[in-house]
């Protein structure tokens, strides 16, 4: 009988990690950012039915990078349990922050006890009264889970993403930008990171955009507030014209 062999812990996590993190630099990159009218949701996605952009609740919308499959099973779980926690207890109960611990718990679980981690890193967005309120968390592939204040970059090349953001937007508050302003500057800014278009070349179709609206159209109708935006609606934002 032959002898398995030995791998110490720390290098198994290790492993694991260096795994994980290639596959999530693979993807695509996603912006999710705080600004005047809510909170935009911008990634990098020619799909049209791949969507790596959802609802959740009424105020929280979800964004993920990495192997489809396996962010897609989170966010369907992630719709299961805001729908039974705000129907057995109230809708007011269900928060951004809950949801982001349910999913760093089972992200966590999967990669300290499952042969292979998920290679996925996760955003949750709730909407607030104004960008202060505004809650963003970033969920890491082994769990980890943190808050970010106003943006978050994931995918791709983040680090040279989020150097292009902050040099486009010069260290300005979001607080007081439209949607429209921050849209613009982080379709120009994804593929210029990414490498896959020439600078101030944009194209409707790579583009995925969804917002979280602050102030909903009719508040008396529905509380929900997720609006995603058609292709017509994409190219409007992006020629800078209005309506979108």
């Amino acid at each position: 009988m032959s002898a398995q062999f030995y791998v110490s812990p720390e290098q198994l996590m290790k492993d694991r990690a260096d795994f994980a993190r290639k596959g999530i630099a693979r993807g695509r990159s996603v912006i999710v950012a705080s600004c005047l009218d809510g909170i935009a949701l911008i990634a990098e996605n020619p799909s049209r039915t791949l969507r790596k952009i959802g609802e959740i609740y009424d105020r929280i919308a979800f964004a993920a990078v990495g192997k489809y499959n396996e962010f897609e099973s989170l966010r369907q779980a992630g719709v299961r349990y805001a729908d039974t926690r705000g129907y057995s207890y109230d809708r007011e109960d269900v928060t951004g922050r809950g949801l982001a611990s349910v999913y760093a718990q089972s992200l966590g679980a999967v990669f300290t006890a499952d042969t292979k981690p998920f290679e996925v890193e996760l955003a949750v967005a709730e909407v607030g009264e104004d960008p202060a309120a505004d809650q963003l968390y970033r969920v890491n592939f082994d769990g980890s889970i943190s808050d970010e204040p106003g943006v978050v970059v994931m995918g791709g090349d983040a680090q040279a993403l989020a150097t292009a953001l902050e040099g486009a937007w010069g260290g300005r508050d979001l607080a007081g930008t439209s949607f429209d302003e921050v849209i613009r500057t982080a379709a120009a800014a994804l593929p210029q990171a990414a490498g896959t278009l020439e600078a101030g070349t944009l194209d409707a179709d790579l583009f995925e955009v969804a917002v979280l609206d602050r102030v909903p159209a009719d508040p008396r109708a529905t509380r929900r507030t997720f609006r995603r935006y058609n292709k017509d609606e994409v190219l409007r934002t992006l020629a800078g014209k209005d309506g979108a």
